[in-house]
């Protein structure tokens, strides 16, 4: 009974960080579509939306919501990425997936603690976040390689995402039936090929400020965003990527719903232990 809760209670957890993800990622594609359209709008990022929702009805009691949602996200993250809770396995390609969760666990920490301090009416601290490590980390011995090998990192995770996109199955790890999977496979490929373009932007973004050794050249999602908008015929880049974000925001409520959580068991290391003890006796 203890062993279920156990696992009951992670996959509530999942379900709600990919909620709060996916609503993140919604607002965030909106706004930016309706920057491109020239509607008004903002070519932001996370913190950006977690703002313009603040801004809204119960805006405090929204961004709360979110917080907790992105904190449980980052902790479903973390135990993906320790106890293999997809399943997959230690070879080269599951260790990097499993070693991107530990990164997205730490990453979608630090969000929720900004939607946190938004929340509470503590605002933001000053500076770019982003930059600011870079800075401390290329002041480091090697620093300079290891940014740029953060950088070549994100730019593989983007290609993995398109390859996803155009040859993968987006929809493996959903419950869903055949007739689901007609209109739930289209909005997942389109939703990760937008996040694979933004990866490939940002991870240049890193090798060029590791190339360089000018912190002020990390750049984020919304730099990712203005970067595409002033590319000839960027208004139309801007709302195709925008708008697969969109995508990948109402894919990550699909998934709220629908995914697959395979919770590993909390008790199950407690459970052998008192086992254990009790041979001995």
């Amino acid at each position: 009974m203890r062993a279920f809760a156990g696992r009951n209670t992670l996959e509530r957890l999942a379900r709600y960080g990919y909620g709060a993800r996916g609503l993140v990622y919604c607002v965030v594609g909106a706004l930016a579509v309706l920057a491109a359209l020239g509607a008004g709008g903002q070519t932001g990022d996370s913190k950006g939306a977690l703002r313009t929702v603040l801004g809204g009805p119960f805006g405090p009691v929204v961004v709360g919501a979110i917080a907790v949602g992105l904190l449980a996200f980052a902790i479903w993250r973390l135990v993906e990425g320790i106890t293999d809770a997809d399943r997959r396995g230690t070879g080269p390609k599951g260790l990097a997936v499993r070693g991107a969760h530990l990164v997205s666990a730490g990453i979608y920490a630090g969000l929720a603690l900004t939607a946190a301090s938004l929340s509470l009416g503590l605002g933001l601290k000053g500076g770019d976040g982003m930059q600011d490590w870079s800075a401390w980390l290329m002041a480091k011995p090697l620093g300079r390689w290891l940014l740029a090998l953060i950088g070549l990192g994100i730019v593989a995770g983007g290609f993995g995402f398109l390859g996803k996109a155009v040859g993968g199955d987006v929809t493996e790890r959903l419950a869903l039936g055949p007739e689901q999977c007609r209109w739930a496979r289209p909005i997942g490929r389109f939703g990760y090929a937008a996040r694979g373009v933004a990866f490939l932007i940002i991870g240049g973004f890193l090798v060029v400020a590791a190339w360089y050794q000018r912190s002020s050249e990390v750049k984020g999602l919304g730099e990712a965003f203005r970067l595409l908008r002033r590319q000839e015929y960027g208004w139309i880049l801007l709302a195709v990527v925008a708008a697969g974000h969109v995508a990948f925001g109402a894919f990550g409520l699909i998934q709220a719903r629908y995914r697959r959580i395979d919770a590993p068991d909390i008790d199950k290391t407690d459970d052998a232990a008192a086992e254990a003890f009790r041979a001995l006796r």
